[in-house]
This record gives structure tokens, C-alpha cells and sequence, in this order.
């Protein structure tokens, strides 16, 4: 600016002197350029030049850039600029209105803004328009063609709540579907300019669905994963971006409805049919015996053993279930073998099979089980000869995807399928191919259910469920001739010399008894607990307690003082021939709590190990309640301190060995013979058959069992 000002101020004294300079001449010769109007907006929104104007839901500020040639400043032309905003619309009678105003000047290159006043009319199309002034000449209207007038309507209304109306869940309705079953939930505001509605099932899924035509419903598919009251909040947007109040829709699913079909398969030896809790009672072939063992833990008395043999099938004369909508189909099964494909059950077409889950046995790949819909199959699980396994087949047709789950945990890949209807007979325990029955299943099978609608992630999770079993509590509160009693009643546990119970102090007063310790010392839990003297102090069963080679929990309290923190020390371990099952240990060099669990009966064996680093709490100090959860059927195995568990101390663990020793509490078998004493304190040791949720673990380590409910 300092520049330009010199300049023009020698142009003038040039002109006082009577001296004609160049760039004076040149001024006069030229004519000014008029200035120019960019990035028209109407904020909220733009420039509605189209058919449709813009709807706003508040009174818009309309917003202009003015630009001015730079030939008019090369030739000194004044450089400030001002806009012109005009509005017009027709009034109510057909008469035309208009406004308009003018901003302060400005340098170039600037944005010029107004705000509309509050008496302009709502639900009426107002067009505007915008030209500059640079002081000498105006720019066109930015309506002049080639451009077109701007256009908004302000809508001052918010639309109308909306009404919900669901066919298979009426509001305030006891009770209605069920979980599991897909409900319609329409939404429709009596406003005709509602674009879109926002919904939210409190405490579930939410989004936005937008109706076919403006103002008309809009209609949603939700599916209740449990019983008990839902809310559905909706609100309706209309196209000016107004919200409506929301519509708070209640509404009672029923409980999970029963399987349509389901065998048991738990019938007397000798049995030549199953019967049918519900749907057709199947007849069984002579390959078919029944009384066969059942998974531990799981609601089964018995199952059926099926011998691979040609005859070794279960068959009805019509469907289980609708192949063509939503449906799921599971059972219990154990392998006898995992070398060959097998069917667990299929549903026949007039040509094979409509769906069917089965373990597949490629020859250059490992075992996995399956399912399949059609022409498509989601393979997943790592099956073994002898273990038991829950699977279980979806198809959503909602969704369009079929899933597989094994042990209550999705496995593979969910892939979209095509429905596949069938009104031949369901196969238990073997497929139809191109020439015939083949894959039969080897092994046994139980409790085969049928749904026909979505079995929920909490309903997969509890049909999986293998609930633990508890094999014995120790806490350490009494000792009897050597020994110390399980709660239950159970075997004892043997006390070797360096082994004491301690057990809590009379009640007494310091200042009246003069043998009453100030500072009296507390058990860790209870009563009493288990004192250990690092050199020979143990205690043990005669026998195992936890079968290693299947699931498993153990829990146990241990506190080691600081200053006796200087070599490894093992809290719990139980031997085979040659190793350890398993060793859980403090091993200061990590400072950490360390389980190990030897792949094989062999000294030397690979090891799998974990870990939770956490330093001893010394000896006036609560201890550490550890825990161990081997889960066979997930094949991982995880340590807990204090009630919870990380990366670090979960593992994969693939087979788990059987081992024959007794559990020992405060040593571990090494090359010589046993070491590893503890020197510390033990308290609440617990085991069980099978493997503890992890909210169940928090439980462990106290007088009272963990629920297990």
C-alpha cells in the first residue's frame, strides 16, 4: 500500500508541475474494468440455482467474494469494493417483494456476508442475487446469464414425531416373537417432508434408514438377543436438516422359543428309534448304539455310538427344519477317529444334500469340521479323535450369511449363501452323494437340535457350555493326625515334615493379656493356611486331581516374603512318568509367576510357558490369588493373578497328556528326584473338571465356591 500511495502521489505533483508523465497518460487512456462476484453461499447451505431451492432450518447468512481486476490497480482506479444483496419472492396474494442491502466497503479479494432479518416468510421460495461496485463501475448481477439467482426456503417447523408400528412386536404388548425371531419396525412422521430417521434400541444397534419417497414410513429389521423390555428411540429429519421430538417405542420379546426338532439321542440300549423331543421320532440302523458316554459337564445323561459302518444312521421321513429361511442345526459330537470325512448330520434333496455339518478329513491338509449350505462351506476347528465338540451350523437369511461355530466360538469365515428348500429326509450321521449314502460318522453323537430362527450369541455360547465340576476345596484351617481335610470331604492331603498349618490367634486384649502380640498375624484366608519351610515342606494327595489331558481349573493363594525370593519356587504341580502335567512357580529371575506345561511325558520335552510379572507381596501382604484354565476344546491355556489374565499368559496348547502322579502343593519333580521347595505360604487350594469362565475366576481363592451358574 506504501508503494502504491508513493506512486500516486507522484503522478499529482507531476501534474501540479504542469508535466504530462507516462503512466498518468495511460490512466486517462484506459477504461476502468468492472469487478467480479465469486462463491455464492447461503450458510447453512449453498446456491440453489437448479428446480429445487435449498431448504434451511434457520435464517441464512448469504455470503459473496468480490474481485476486482489487476489492471484497475496497475492504473490507480480506487480498490475498495461493496456488495449488493437483493431478495425477492411473491407474497401469499401473487405480489412480488424485494429487498436489498449494501455491505461497507472492503478491500479486494474479500467475502461480503449479510444476515437475513427474522420476518422473512417461512415455506416460501426466496431467490436472491448478489453484484459488486468497486466505486466506478458494478458488476453484473450474479443471476445474469450464464449464472442463475440463488434459491432457499426457510422452513421455521420442526416435522412431527414419529409413529412406530412393529406387526410381530406390538407396543406394551406381553409377550410377543421372541428372541432370535426378526420383528418390522415402521416409522412414519405425519410430516410430508421428512428425508430420513435415526433410531436407537437403547442399549443395542442404532442407524438412519431413509423412506422411498419424502414423507413416507420407513420400515426396519431387528432381532431381540435377549428377553425382557427394549425401547426403540426414533426421530424424523426433515429436508431442511429440522429434528423432530423422538418416539419411544416399548415393546416385550418372549423367551427363546424351543427347537422345532431335537433328539436327544440319550434312548435305552437296544433302542431301534430315537425319540424326538420335539418334531419326528428318527429310526436308527443296526450300525446305531445307544448308552454311549456324554461330554462331562454338559446337560446329557448319554449319546449314540455310531460305527461307520453302512448302517450307521439316524434318518426321519420328512425335514427337521425349513432349509429355505432362517435356520441353525447343532449338535455334541466325538470322533473316533479324524483321518477320514464323516457327516454329523445332512438334510436330503431329490439329489443330495440341502445342508450338512460334518468333519472334513482332506489327504494333504488337516482336519477341520464343517458346514455347508448349497455350494457353500465354511470350514473351521481343529478335530481330534476322542474329544468331544459342540458344533453348530447358521444360515441368516436377514443377512444372507451362513456361519459356523465350534465350542460356542464362530470359526472360519462367514460367506454369504443362497437358501436351499428340501422336503426329503434329515440324516443323522450320514450325507447323500451322486451314487448314494457315504461319509458315515464314526464316533458319538448327541443332543441333535433344530431351529427355525437365529440362535443368538448368548444361546451358541450356553449350548457349548461344558459347566466345571468341582473335585476338591482345601483351606488349610485344621490339621489331623498328618494331614488336613477337603471341605467337601474329600481325600486329604498328606502334611510332609517342614509342612504346618497356622492358624489364626485367640481373641485377645495386649493391654490386659501380657501374651497378646500387638501386631497379631492373620491367616491369608480364613482360619488358617499352609506354612512351608523351602527344604522338604510339601503336602500332596495320593492320587491326581484334575485329568491334564481334558479341561481344567486350579486355583490356589500363595504369598512368598521378599528376602526368601531368590530361587525358583513351585506352588502346585502334578507329575507323569518322567515330567510334570504342569508347574506353577515363582521365578524371581523374571519376577514373575510362571506356569509351565511340558508338550510331552518326556524329560527334556518342549514347553509351553506363561507368565504374569508381579513382584512377592512380602510377608504382611494379602499373597496372590493365581489361577490355571486349560480349555481343551479351544486348546488354550491362560494363568490368572488376581483374578485376571493378558497376552502374555495365554497360550495355545494343542493336547494336553493325561498325567498319573498326585497333585503336589510346594514342590515340582526335577532330574534328581523333587525340588523346587516353597518357602512361603499357601492358602484355598481349588480344582475342578473342566474350564472356568474368566468372570468365574475372579471367585477362585476364597473360603466360598466361585458361581457357576
Amino acid at each position: 500500500m506504501r508503494k502504491r500511495r508513493a506512486l500516486l502521489g507522484s503522478c499529482l505533483a507531476a501534474l501540479v508541475a504542469g508535466t504530462v508523465v507516462p503512466s498518468t497518460a495511460y490512466a486517462a487512456e484506459q477504461v476502468n474494468l468492472p469487478p467480479a462476484v465469486q462463491d455464492l453461499q447461503a450458510q447453512p447451505g449453498g446456491c440453489a440455482s437448479g428446480d429445487e431451492p435449498e431448504y434451511v432450518r434457520s435464517f441464512p447468512v448469504l455470503k459473496a467474494r468480490l474481485t476486482d481486476p489487476v489492471e484497475d490497480d496497475r492504473i490507480g482506479y480506487p480498490e475498495q469494493l461493496t456488495a449488493e444483496f437483493e431478495i425477492w419472492w411473491s407474497d401469499p396474494d401473487g405480489i412480488e417483494q424485494r429487498r436489498s442491502w449494501t455491505t461497507s466497503p472492503t478491500y479486494v479479494d474479500r467475502v461480503h456476508s449479510i444476515t437475513l432479518p427474522s420476518d422473512i416468510p417461512s415455506e416460501t421460495v426466496i431467490s436472491w442475487h448478489v453484484r459488486a461496485n468497486d466505486g466506478v463501475a458494478y458488476s453484473p448481477w450474479s443471476s445474469e446469464a450464464p449464472g442463475a439467482a440463488c434459491r432457499f426456503v426457510y422452513d421455521g417447523e420442526s416435522p412431527a414425531a414419529p409413529v412406530v408400528s412393529s406387526p410381530e412386536y406390538p407396543a406394551e404388548t406381553y409377550w410377543a416373537g421372541g428372541v432370535g425371531i426378526y420383528g418390522s419396525f415402521t416409522m412414519d412422521s405425519p410430516s410430508t417432508d421428512v428425508v430420513e430417521y435415526r433410531y436407537t434400541f437403547l442399549g443395542g444397534p442404532s442407524g438412519t434408514v431413509r423412506p422411498a419417497e419424502m414423507g413416507g414410513p420407513a420400515t426396519i429389521r431387528y432381532v431381540p438377543l435377549s428377553r425382557g423390555p427394549k425401547t426403540l428411540s426414533v426421530q424424523a429429519l426433515d429436508r431442511a436438516g429440522r429434528m423432530s421430538m423422538p418416539t419411544n417405542y416399548t415393546f416385550h420379546p418372549n423367551a427363546a422359543s424351543a427347537p422345532v426338532s431335537r433328539w436327544k439321542l440319550d434312548d435305552e440300549a437296544g433302542s431301534a428309534t430315537a425319540a424326538a423331543e420335539a418334531g419326528e421320532a428318527a429310526r436308527a440302523g443296526r450300525g446305531v448304539t445307544f448308552g454311549g458316554p456324554a461330554p462331562s459337564g454338559a446337560p446329557l445323561s448319554s449319546t449314540a455310538t455310531l460305527d461307520g459302518s453302512r448302517h450307521a444312521f439316524l434318518t426321519t421321513d420328512s425335514p427337521a427344519v425349513d432349509g429355505g429361511g432362517t435356520f441353525a442345526v447343532g449338535a455334541w459330537v466325538r470322533p473316533a477317529r479324524d483321518d477320514r470325512s464323516m457327516t454329523v448330520l445332512s438334510q436330503d434333496t431329490a439329489s443330495g444334500a440341502a445342508y450338512a455339518l460334518a468333519l472334513e478329513a482332506p489327504r494333504e491338509a488337516s482336519a477341520s469340521y464343517s458346514f455347508t449350505l448349497g455350494d457353500t462351506k465354511i470350514s473351521g476347528g481343529a478335530p481330534e479323535a476322542g474329544e468331544w465338540a459342540y458344533l453348530l451350523g447358521l444360515y441368516d437369511t436377514e443377512t444372507g450369511y451362513a456361519q459356523l461355530f465350534v465350542n460356542g466360538h464362530e470359526v472360519g469365515t462367514k460367506t454369504e449363501a443362497a437358501p436351499v428348500r428340501a422336503d426329503g429326509a434329515f440324516q443323522i450321521g450320514r450325507i447323500l452323494g451322486p451314487h448314494g449314502y457315504r461319509q458315515r460318522w464314526h464316533g458319538e453323537i448327541g443332543d441333535v437340535r433344530a431351529y427355525d430362527r437365529l440362535v443368538v450369541p448368548s444361546e451358541v455360547t450356553e449350548l457349548a457350555r461344558r459347566k466345571p465340576r468341582l473335585l476338591g476345596h482345601w483351606s488349610f484351617s485344621t490339621a489331623d493326625d498328618g494331614t488336613t481335610p477337603e471341605n467337601g470331604g474329600g481325600a486329604s492331603l498328606r502334611l510332609a515334615p517342614g509342612a504346618s498349618i497356622y492358624r489364626a490367634p485367640d481373641f485377645c486384649i495386649p493391654d490386659v493379656d501380657p501374651d497378646c502380640p500387638t501386631w497379631p498375624r492373620y491367616p491369608l484366608v480364613g482360619d488358617g493356611h499352609l506354612e512351608l519351610d523351602g527344604e522338604s515342606g510339601h503336602v500332596a494327595l495320593d492320587t491326581p486331581v484334575v485329568d491334564t489331558g481334558d479341561s481344567f481349573t486350579l486355583g490356589v493363594v500363595a504369598r512368598i516374603e521378599q528376602d526368601d525370593a531368590t530361587r525358583p519356587m513351585t506352588v502346585l504341580s502334578q507329575a507323569g512318568e518322567h515330567t510334570d502335567a504342569f508347574k506353577l512357580r515363582y521365578d524371581p529371575a523374571q519376577y514373575a509367576w510362571q506356569l509351565i506345561m511340558p508338550e510331552r511325558d518326556e524329560a527334556g520335552a518342549p514347553e509351553t510357558v506363561v507368565a504374569q510379572v508381579e513382584m512377592p507381596d512380602g510377608a504382611n501382604g494379602d499373597g496372590t490369588r493365581l489361577a490355571v484354565v486349560y480349555d481343551d476344546a479351544t486348546d488354550t491355556v491362560k494363568l490368572f493373578a488376581d483374578g485376571y489374565t493378558n497376552a502374555d499368559a495365554t497360550a495355545h496348547l494343542r493336547n494336553g497328556w493325561t498325567s498319573s502322579g498326585p497333585l503336589q502343593v510346594g514342590r515340582a519333580r526335577t532330574a534328581d528326584g523333587f525340588g523346587e521347595y516353597l518357602k512361603g505360604q499357601v492358602d484355598e487350594v481349588q480344582a475342578y473338571a473342566g474350564a472356568l469362565r474368566d468372570d468365574d475366576v475372579l471367585g477362585l481363592g476364597w473360603e466360598t465356591d466361585p458361581c457357576l451358574c
